[in-house]
């Protein structure tokens, strides 16, 4: 049992006058009576209890009303911290050492009954990519020293890179690990797959490149293909689709607007691929009403798609 769990069934007795000492403690817990006292020296010292001791009593009791541990009303932290570590494991980061030390950690932070939090997450994502833990240390490095980083990288077609970056943010997108960051190839901002990288050591020159404008970028257009807005798509929802998609936030400068005919999300885009996948995701219920060359786009996928099936 961790000292946490000792000194917060310590601190219970105390709430209820029941004039706990350490010998109590020891006998409890089957620690030795050295181990109890620091118990009680660190509910004292470090924690800041008001306690003192009665001798008639032979124990120990608080002499202000009110006093509170400050880990015993935090389910709510200890919940956010087991879902960083069940978020962490569904992104792809299980090889992570420190993710096996926040595990580790989680325990002794447990006090009773705060386990049921733990044990009632559940995270799922698809279509997870994990990511080389050296990768993923090295990357951190380089951030965290303001460094250039060196990798090797293969694009969605294979095609193997050697790239020079400026790291500028670290991107999880639906589940997926990102690197936004300046390219000396490119001379240009790109957004590079963590799961395509491979080789990464850190770069002896500084990282000068300018972090002010990372969240900007990142943030004009929707989706995961960023770059500059071109144009601003309008999509008409029915049916089901129409009631999920209006308690859902697409993009910060989305609008939604109710119509006779269904829901209309406008909002912009820098890049038709993961527009064109949302739409197709919706069915018969969504639908392309500009601009003309996405509704055509879209067309030609659904056209395409149904020569795969043949006549119905």
């Amino acid at each position: 049992m961790s000292v946490l769990e000792r000194v917060y069934v310590f601190h219970q007795d105390l709430k209820n006058k029941r004039y706990p000492n350490a010998p109590g403690l020891a006998a409890r817990f089957e620690v030795s009576l050295a181990t109890a006292r620091r118990d009680i020296a660190y509910l004292r010292d470090r924690l800041l209890a008001p306690i003192l001791f009665d001798q008639h009593k032979n124990g120990f009791y608080y002499s202000e009303e009110g006093f509170s541990l400050p880990f015993e009303q935090s389910p709510r932290i200890l919940l956010l911290l087991s879902l960083l570590n069940k978020l962490a494991e569904e992104a792809g980061l299980v090889d992570l050492p420190e993710l096996k030390r926040l595990e580790n950690r989680l325990g002794t932070l447990l006090i009773p009954g705060h386990s049921r939090l733990v044990e009632s997450l559940y995270c799922e994502f698809v279509e997870v990519e994990p990511v080389a833990p050296a990768v993923f240390e090295t990357m951190l490095q380089a951030m965290a020293d303001g460094q250039m980083l060196c990798f090797q990288y293969r694009s969605a077609r294979g095609e193997v890179s050697a790239r020079k970056v400026g790291p500028l943010r670290l991107v999880n997108y639906q589940g997926r690990w990102y690197l936004f960051a300046w390219c000396v190839l490119r001379q240009a901002p790109r957004l590079f797959h963590l799961a395509r990288i491979s080789a990464a050591v850190l770069d002896s020159e500084k990282n000068l490149h300018d972090q002010a404008t990372a969240d900007a970028s990142l943030a004009q257009s929707f989706g995961i293909f960023k770059g500059e807005v071109l144009y601003e798509a309008e999509l008409l929802f029915t049916g089901t689709a129409a009631e999920l998609v209006r308690h859902q936030r697409w993009h910060r400068d989305q609008r939604l607007e109710e119509r006779a005919d269904g829901l209309l999300l406008s909002l912009p885009v820098s890049d038709d691929r993961e527009v064109v996948m949302k739409v197709l995701q919706y069915g018969a219920m969504a639908r392309v009403v500009g601009p003309e060359h996405l509704r055509l786009r879209v067309a030609r996928e659904i056209a395409a798609m149904s020569g795969l099936y043949g006549e119905l």
